[in-house]
């Protein structure tokens, strides 16, 4: 059976409406950015993969056009290849202390473009082979379902955007009751258990991460107290980006094994003591699991993470690893005794298609998975986007990736994109509203000034 050839290759951005989301960074503007990658070969197969937002990505993705075009299918991994080759050193320098510190100017070093592409050859092989994606990655399929989190966000207030400003989507008059919430202020322990209430409801999830970094340490530790009171069986965890020291990190989780099941990047570096030191020394102070994105965002990282012990669950994001190297990771963290889990950020659905591929394929046991969709949803790009079913994100059964693009809705979010006045992220824009002045500061929760 020869191999189709890949006749084009098309990069589409995107975007697509967001809430005011409360991280360290800042606040989420009114719309997020994302570039598609639409692959079409000579059997009339189209694959698609899709990656963070930005004109540097863009430019990355159809610089590399000419190495894809062309080539069989069946080659995908010499293509990778090829495109490996030609990765821009600076680049990669720019990127190696990773994203310690939440510096979103480094972000784009450190997501790699050509993962899209990856994603979208993938599709095409399993097209031609007749096979989800999930087959085609480690030792294949290992579930049908895979459990998600709800992945709550503290949301400031939209309207305090003047007049002749792009505004936040209002969703006050849908009829379900979780996209009128997500567009709402929630900023007080009562509200945080409110949108938990609602996110379990609509989709099932019985666990949940509260990302910080926003509030005083001891007013979201409330927050969780307030979720477990309303969950008591469900396991709470919090992201801070490492916001806090390790001093205010260990005395703020030391009591809280009875709320807590593990806490994702508590502290980041100080003192001259990298991420990685400070974390092994909260977990030797604490006794708790950590989780990271932070300190281990490639394989030389995570060498030195594993190496002082400082991590026991990598969330390995396929934009960071690629859908290769996010599955071979939990097959090697399930040999040591580790966790393996997975990051996110805003996407459309056929992130979340994606994730639902490298999520089957993944061995082990994983934790349950992040995703941005909840915020997302109802912004469909794909005719079919996976569903999330009592707390558990079905797999596609289709071959390849298993889902199928609508067009108009691709052009209609190209459309807004090419409306936007910055295609970049900028989380210190939309704070100007709340505090005027605002810079970002890596050891400061954003609304502590």
């Amino acid at each position: 059976m020869d191999s189709p050839i890949i006749t084009s290759m098309q990069v589409i951005p995107v975007a697509g409406y967001d809430s005011m989301l409360m991280t360290l960074s800042g606040a989420h503007g009114p719309c997020f950015t994302r570039n598609l990658v639409l692959l079409k070969d000579s059997a009339g197969h189209t694959g698609i993969g899709e990656i963070h937002g930005g004109d540097y990505t863009w430019e990355s993705l159809n610089a590399v056009r000419p190495l894809v075009e062309g080539r069989p299918v069946a080659c995908y991994r010499e293509i990778l290849q090829s495109i490996h080759k030609i990765t821009d050193p600076a680049a990669a320098e720019a990127g190696g202390e990773g994203i310690q510190t939440l510096d979103i100017a480094k972000l784009k070093f450190v997501v790699k473009s050509e993962w899209a592409i990856e994603c979208a050859l993938l599709d095409l092989m399993g097209q031609h082979l007749g096979v989800p994606m999930c087959q085609l990655l480690g030792e294949g399929r290992q579930r049908t379902e895979v459990e998600v989190l709800g992945y709550l966000f503290y949301v400031s207030n939209k309207n305090k955007v003047p007049a002749g400003e792009m505004q936040y989507l209002d969703e006050s008059g849908s009829a379900d009751p979780w996209f009128r919430l997500r567009r709402e202020e929630i900023l007080t322990p009562e509200r945080i258990v409110e949108e938990a209430q609602a996110v379990y409801e609509k989709y099932g999830v019985g666990n949940f991460k509260l990302k910080g970094g926003v509030l005083r340490g001891s007013e979201e530790m409330e927050a969780l107290r307030a979720i477990k009171k309303r969950f008591p069986d469900a396991r709470v965890n919090i992201d801070p980006n490492g916001a806090w020291s390790l001093r205010e990190a260990v005395e703020l989780c030391r009591d809280m094994h009875d709320v807590i099941t593990y806490v994702e990047d508590p502290c980041g570096p100080e003192n001259g003591y990298s991420g990685r030191e400070i974390m092994r020394e909260f977990k030797n102070a604490t006794q708790f699991q950590v989780a990271t994105n932070m300190i281990a965002t490639d394989w030389r990282q995570f060498y030195h993470t594993v190496s002082l012990n400082a991590c026991d669950i990598i969330l390995a994001d396929p934009h960071f690893w690629g859908f290769d190297g996010t599955v071979r990771m939990s097959q090697l963290l399930s040999s040591w005794g580790l966790t393996w889990g997975i990051h996110s950020n805003n996407h459309f659905d056929i992130t979340l298609a994606a994730f639902a591929q490298v999520g089957a394929a993944a061995v082990g046991e994983p934790a349950p998975l992040d995703t941005h969709w909840i915020w997302q949803d109802g912004q469909n790009l794909l005719e079919d986007a996976p569903q999330i079913v009592g707390g558990k994100l079905q797999v596609p059964e289709g071959p390849g990736l298993g889902v199928h693009l609508n067009m108009d809705r691709v052009m209609a979010a190209n459309a807004l994109y090419q409306r936007l006045p910055s295609h970049d992220r900028n989380d210190a824009a939309a704070m100007q509203y709340l505090i005027p002045g605002w810079t970002y500061d890596h050891k400061k929760p954003c609304l502590v000034r």
